[in-house]
């Protein structure tokens, strides 16, 4: 169903599928670097008088220039970093307002962070050292940013799934009943669908393609079991623990 601000079922399900593929070809990046252990320890900052790790300065210092330039203006954009960010000195955009204004409050970057860092990197890489680690830091910022995106547009998920069905929806919000509204929300059958398909594309985007053997010799530039396990443990669960915080705000 088309509502009036242009939202529909279709068109979130194929941005999430466009997502997908922005997801893969960044952790593809990422893989070709080790896992620093320096970038990502607060104890083994080599800046002075600086607090926190390289990449949390790396990522607190790029989030304010983009800040500046409009990025957070957009619904599907959460800083990793949002307190103190600077005022944009963009004019605010003239697009619709589809969500919900309590979807604002809603941000759950820390906990993919915590995953990102602690679960995820170890699947696709391995400690070592790297010269350029501000060049490793851009391309985890490019991974955290993708994932954020994905996982943050439950949001839009879950405001066209209230649209399009209130009536079942309405009950469960207004008894602030979670199980109930999880329950609504999870189709096995779709995200085995999923898994499926972004496994299948890790195989196909991360070929080492060559002109003599389209197969690459069965080589591949980041194991494809990674992306199930990504979507399936992570990815659609928190996702759907978005959707249900934005649920349960829908009616406010």
């Amino acid at each position: 169903m088309a509502h009036s601000d242009g939202l529909t079922l279709e068109s979130i399900r194929n941005s999430l599928i466009r997502q997908e593929d922005t997801i893969i070809f960044s952790l593809i990046e990422r893989a070709k670097y080790p896992i620093i252990p320096q970038l990502y320890d607060s104890r083994c900052s080599v800046l002075p008088g600086i607090s926190g790790s390289l990449l949390e300065n790396i990522v607190r210092e790029t989030e304010a220039i983009q800040a500046k330039y409009g990025r957070y203006q957009f619904p599907e954009e959460h800083a990793f970093f949002p307190d103190n960010l600077p005022d944009s000195l963009v004019p605010p955009n003239s697009h619709p307002q589809v969500l919900h204004p309590a979807a604002a409050s809603i941000n759950i970057n820390k906990t993919i962070w915590d995953m990102y860092i602690n679960k995820l990197l170890p699947l696709i890489a391995s400690k070592g050292d790297y010269e350029n680690h501000t060049c490793v830091a851009a391309s985890d910022l490019e991974c955290l940013q993708a994932l954020s995106r994905r996982i943050h547009y439950g949001k839009f998920v879950a405001e066209v799934k209230f649209k399009d069905a209130s009536e079942e929806y309405s009950p469960a919000i207004q008894a602030k009943d979670r199980d109930a509204l999880m329950k609504l929300l999870t189709f096995e059958s779709v995200e085995e669908m999923v898994k499926k398909r972004v496994e299948k594309k890790a195989k196909v985007f991360g070929q080492e393609v060559n002109l003599t053997n389209d197969a690459g010799n069965g080589k591949c530039k980041i194991d494809p079991s990674v992306l199930p396990c990504l979507y399936g443990e992570w990815v659609m669960p928190l996702t759907k623990h978005v959707e249900v915080e934005y649920l349960l705000r829908r009616l406010d």
